[in-house]
């Protein structure tokens, strides 16, 4: 894994607002429900947005709605340097709705399960925050499998989230979207990126083993052998090109999982920022090029934007008859400063901006360029008995696999691996 992560799960207690006048603090501090997110002071969830410490920026592809969510946090439970940044990635016909309540309720969720510690408020060590991050995705899994209106059965998302307190970083993952560092490095004089989550596929090892020990099946069709994906024992379908997701409860007896993969970053001096992104941005860009564009913006509030539209670029030009995945981008600048510190005559603060970008459907393109032929990721082989069965389904399965201590650091051999185009379409499945 070279330097992926290498200081995960560090034991140490996160250097967030302690003493009596942060438990004071702490306790004037009161949740909010679900239905009082949109008034939040410093919560960014649009797809144009800029905190006092992050920006954020997402555009549709060219395979339907948006599917992609993302979120900032700023005074996350009450701490004044505590950012809780996600980026969430949808799949199937419900993909987006998927995305977006996880967006909005696993946040809820986390401070449930870190205030249930008996550590006081958020000061707690990484294995308590450990312990939080796994019952606050099991906990949104649940809530998504006994929705009343949300049909995830078929649908589901990644999850990467990423925790600042203080000088610690705690990160939890599932599926393929990531997290990457930028940090300064003093020998090449320039900018290094360091991948702090593992990309949860089914061509990690220790996720096929998994999936196999739970009857599911793993291989890759003949027109995409670089893409491994999750079948059903008894059937070609759905073909989901991830390990663990929130949401698809057809394979959640299967060896899919919602268990997140935990990671601790006791932050130094030399780390300047954090990159979250959906897959769009790698399939096209190596993490070093991420943090290339990011650290060389001119404007740290459209950071986020900058690094969207050059993936974008790279799309057209290295994929020109594929169709464009969409794109989702939080960059998490370190030092909490963002443009408006230095410029005094602008207020960025707390700013989002509704901006649907959509691709231009009637761009013209070479058929004869290169094509990414791994554009889903969710396939059922046509004819198979699941393929319409499965849109209609009832979502009455257990998770068996969850309650394992699965890791999928172990027998990782790629950190950029080539990842999946999330989408399932709603009439049926497309290859």
């Amino acid at each position: 894994m070279g330097n992926c992560a290498a200081r995960g799960d560090t034991a140490v207690t996160a250097a967030g607002a302690g003493g009596e006048d942060g438990k004071r603090r702490r306790r004037r501090w009161k949740a909010p429900r679900e239905d009082q997110l949109g008034t939040v002071p410093g919560r960014i969830f649009s797809n144009d947005g800029r905190s006092r410490t992050a920006s954020v920026f997402t555009q549709q592809g060219r395979k339907g709605i948006n599917q992609d969510a993302m979120l900032i946090w700023d005074g996350f439970g009450g701490e004044e340097d505590g950012v809780l940044c996600g980026v969430f990635d949808g799949h199937g016909p419900h993909g987006h709705l998927v995305a977006r309540r996880v967006r909005d309720s696993l946040p809820l969720r986390l401070m449930s399960a870190a205030r249930a510690s008996p550590k006081t408020g958020l000061d707690m060590p990484a294995a308590a925050w450990r312990k939080a991050f796994a019952r606050a995705y099991k906990a949104m899994d649940k809530d998504l499998r006994s929705h009343p209106a949300l049909d995830s059965f078929c649908s589901g998302s990644t999850a990467v989230t990423v925790l600042k307190l203080g000088s610690d970083l705690y990160m939890a993952n599932i599926g393929d979207s990531r997290a990457v560092l930028g940090s300064r490095d003093a020998a090449a004089g320039g900018m290094a990126a360091v991948q702090l989550t593992v990309d949860l596929k089914p061509d990690v090892p220790s996720e096929a083993e998994r999936i196999k020990k739970c009857r599911g099946r793993v291989f890759a069709l003949q027109d995409e052998p670089e893409v491994p994906r999750v079948w059903l024992p008894f059937d070609d379908a759905p073909g989901l090109a991830m390990a663990r997701a929130f949401g698809d409860f057809c394979l959640k007896d299967y060896g899919v999982i919602s268990v997140p993969e935990f990671f601790h970053w006791p932050l130094t001096d030399k780390d300047q920022f954090v990159i979250l992104a959906s897959d769009g941005v790698w399939d096209v860009l190596s993490n070093q090029e991420a943090v290339d564009i990011v650290s060389s913006s001119p404007s740290r509030s459209k950071a986020a934007r900058t690094l969207v539209e050059a993936a974008n670029r790279e799309w057209k030009t290295k994929y020109p008859t594929s169709r464009t995945d969409d794109c989702a981008v939080v960059c998490l600048y370190l030092d909490g400063k963002m443009d408006h510190e230095r410029d005094s005559t602008a207020s960025m603060d707390n700013i989002s901006i509704e901006d649907d970008s959509v691709a231009d459907p009637n761009e013209a393109q070479e058929q004869q360029e290169p094509a990414l032929t791994r554009n889903f990721t969710v396939r059922t082989v046509p004819g198979s008995a699941q393929e319409k069965a499965l849109a209609g389904a009832d979502a009455k399965v257990s998770g068996g696999a969850d309650d394992h201590n699965w890791s999928g650091l172990d027998g990782v051999t790629r950190v950029n691996s080539l990842v999946q185009l999330p989408r399932f379409s709603e009439e049926k499945a497309v290859s």
